[in-house]
């Protein structure tokens, strides 16, 4: 099983990724769990999701405290919460920055794969909402989810101009972890 724990503010589609990638895991034939943890937070606030994927039943109700991977969406965060908590050793951290993960002074026994989310969901949709950016770099860094997948359940969510957009920030995405990753 891989758990994912996704951090973001209110308002950048954080449990919307969530979702979208445990329906995405589902399509690939796969079990999947996603919930948000939130409060009465508002736009901005941070919040959290959670994603389980298997390839068998997903017993587990609970939060997740010892992800395999960690999602964060936005780097204002890193001075207020301790997204690498409970990180497993050998895990992921997709972090959505333009910056070098070297220049990130995040020490551990992990890998950190950055993506300029923000910068690309601007570009194609005219706002900062990140989620499906987030969630193409994901299956490029990771192979959980394949992209075709991914691109399906975005169009089922939104429809039309703002669908293909949608898809057009995940594909972005996903070409350039997979371009860093073959360096």
């Amino acid at each position: 099983m891989i758990q994912i724990r996704l951090h973001g503010r209110g308002g950048q589609g954080t449990v919307t990724a969530a979702e979208l990638l445990a329906s995405a895991a589902f399509d690939d034939g796969r079990e999947a769990q996603a919930f948000p943890a939130f409060g009465v937070e508002r736009r901005g606030a941070p919040v959290q999701a959670f994603c389980r994927i298997s390839d068998a039943s997903i017993r587990t109700r609970s939060q997740i405290y010892e992800p395999d991977i960690v999602i964060v969406q936005d780097t204002t965060l890193l001075g207020v919460v301790d997204v690498t908590g409970g990180l497993k050793s050998g895990g992921t951290l997709l972090m959505n920055t333009e910056r070098d993960p070297k220049e990130l002074g995040l020490n551990g026994d992990f890998r950190v794969v950055t993506v300029p989310a923000t910068k690309i969901a601007m570009e194609i949709l005219g706002r900062p909402i990140t989620n499906t950016a987030i969630m193409g770099a994901f299956a490029a860094a990771t192979g959980a989810i394949s992209l075709e997948a991914i691109e399906r359940n975005i169009k089922g969510r939104f429809r039309g101009d703002l669908g293909e957009k949608n898809v057009a920030c995940a594909q972005r995405a996903y070409e350039l972890v997979k371009g860093k990753e073959k360096k």
